[in-house]
């Protein structure tokens, strides 16, 4: 398997020659390209993630496949006072908020039930998945 790095340039390049549409393990998701500046470095990160529509908002999901470690897009966009997010041809300046308790589990079951492989993510780790609403500003 390629780095992740490289994974993640490959579906962002697909991402944007398609429309906003990747095929393979992401056929039929729901994607976007989250735009966050580096906690630590302040440059400029790009991150493809699956999302759930939940009215207005994006909700995304820091499984990192189950990993015991939170990955680090989550920091920077709760850090970030300006993130924004790549939907097919358009970039939509958003709020970051973090979801927890009764609605970010209700959330995960959504997401769940749209793709059952985010099943597996809790499963394999004891750490709370962080559950983050993206809400447009404008």
């Amino acid at each position: 398997m390629p780095e992740p790095s490289d994974w993640n340039a490959g579906i962002i390049e697909e991402f944007r020659a398609n429309g906003g549409r990747v095929g393979g393990y992401f056929d039929g998701a729901t994607l976007l390209i989250l735009h966050a500046k580096g906690i630590r470095s302040g440059l400029p990160r790009e991150k493809p993630l699956v999302y759930l529509p939940d009215g207005e908002r994006f909700v995304v999901f820091g499984t990192m496949g189950g990993a015991p470690t939170d990955p680090k897009w989550v920091r920077n966009v709760l850090a970030d006072p300006e993130p924004s997010v790549e939907l097919g041809d358009r970039t939509v300046p958003v709020r970051a908020v973090e979801i927890t308790g009764p609605e970010a589990d209700q959330l995960y079951a959504r997401q769940v039930e749209r793709r059952p492989g985010f099943a597996e993510y809790k499963q394999k780790t004891s750490r709370w998945i962080p559950v983050i609403a993206l809400e447009p500003t404008t």
